[in-house]
């Protein structure tokens, strides 16, 4: 495709995101399915174009200012990928050389909010948080997350995938948490690699395979993945079950179970039941209060751990719409923990780093659960051959739970454990 013309379905696209109305995943899928003749190339480089500028709106939407022609335009080509001279030969003189400008701006021109690109209120949430490694954790948060691999326990050990995908020319290594992780070089394509298409690995954030390591469902028990969405850690569990009893995965959202099924086909799984519920309150819920496990309580959240992935959310968020999650978060608890036998485990989890959806829910949960012990998170890892459990860990004890992509490499994650007494 002509510069030009790909310059120009870069403000197109860039525009229709900007209207916040959909997530900016949903909405490029959209595009490129309205648009069947963009190549793998042109798709690359718009999906990179809207998310460099989803990264770092705030610095961009200031530079734009001094620039000339459409708002769409101009962050196109702030945020275009690549070769300067390509970019360069869809642009006037007058573009080239305000490009020129801003390409010479450094860091110590710009104003706080310009540096960190986040909405003042989740910088100062952020800030009181990590203090003077808010900087560090900025600078997380706006690069491209790695692309992390989950090795299927049922099929394959860790060392025979990685022999496999290096075999098939791969960069990767193992991830240094979870023992069934592994970590791509760059973003290949997994569509027709045989690993993938054998079920051999599922695309899995390092941070999110550690969920079910602290759930540790057994053989033959009864378990239930009460937020399972499109079933990433559903697979998870089931495989540590060794495909034994009888693991739901509860979702309201009948369409992402649905994604759930051709994952299930490759995964060699036959004790996984998805079911849609209405609401956490289902009667098909209350039928099994009593009798499981486990139950894993990946709860629906702010997202705002996954900003690597989905810079967007940062703009769609606000205290408003974190505060209805935490609302929800702690119905969802309640009822999750009817479920439970005595001796049964309940992890709580959540992908957000902020303290209103993890920490104060869990004080909010043990205020009115007494009837429930917390199990310290550090010593689960450890037995689970988690290495350098502690330093994943906070509280007294290693109590929780909490992974930072500064520290971590990892998405942001938090997760509680208990146990219901006897």
């Amino acid at each position: 495709m002509h510069p030009k013309a790909l310059l120009d379905e870069c403000a197109n696209l860039i525009e229709l995101v900007y209207k916040f109305e959909h997530p900016a995943d949903a909405v490029v899928s959209r595009y490129f399915r309205e648009h069947r003749s963009l190549g793998p190339r042109e798709r690359a480089t718009l999906s990179d174009t809207v998310y460099a500028t989803l990264r770092e709106r705030l610095k961009f939407e200031w530079l734009a200012r001094s620039g000339s022609g459409s708002k769409w335009r101009r962050l196109a080509v702030l945020g275009f990928p690549g070769d300067r001279d390509f970019l360069k030969s869809a642009l006037t003189d007058v573009e080239k050389n305000w490009l020129d400008h801003c390409d010479a701006v450094t860091d110590a021109d710009l104003m706080a909010p310009h540096r960190h690109n986040l909405p003042e209120w989740l910088a100062t949430a952020l800030r009181e948080q990590v203090g003077p490694e808010f900087d560090a954790l900025v600078a997380s948060l706006n690069q491209p997350a790695p692309l992390d691999l989950r090795v299927n326990v049922l099929k394959k050990k860790r060392e025979a995938v990685l022999a496999e995908l290096r075999q098939a020319g791969l960069t990767c290594e193992p991830t240094p948490y979870s023992p069934m992780g592994i970590r791509l070089q760059g973003k290949p394509s997994l569509a027709k690699l045989p690993a993938f298409v054998q079920g051999d690995v599922e695309v899995q954030d390092e941070g999110s395979q550690l969920l079910a390591l602290l759930l540790d469902a057994k053989r033959g028990e009864m378990v239930v993945d009460f937020c399972a969405g499109a079933g990433g850690k559903t697979l998870a569990i089931g495989a540590a079950m060794r495909n034994s009893g009888r693991l739901y995965a509860f979702d309201t959202s009948g369409h992402r179970l649905d994604a759930l099924k051709p994952r299930l086909a490759r995964s060699g799984l036959s004790n996984v039941h998805p079911v849609a519920i209405a609401h956490e309150r289902d009667d098909r819920i209350k039928r099994l209060a009593g009798k499981i496990d486990r139950v894993l309580v990946d709860a629906p959240c702010s997202g705002l751990g996954t900003l690597r992935r989905s810079p967007d959310l940062k703009w769609r968020q606000n205290p408003q719409t974190v505060a209805a999650q935490a609302a929800l978060q702690q119905a969802i608890l309640h009822s999750a923990a009817r479920l439970l036998k005595p001796g049964g485990r309940l992890v709580y989890a959540t992908c957000s780093l902020l303290p209103a959806e993890n920490e104060a829910v869990v004080a909010a949960f043990g205020e009115v659960h007494p009837d429930f012990e917390p199990v310290p998170v550090a010593g689960l890892l450890e037995t689970a051959q988690v290495h350098h459990a502690a330093s994943l860990c906070t509280g007294d004890e290693g109590k929780m739970l909490r992974l930072w992509p500064h520290r971590h490499a990892t998405d942001g994650f938090f997760a509680a454990v208990w146990r219901k007494k006897t």
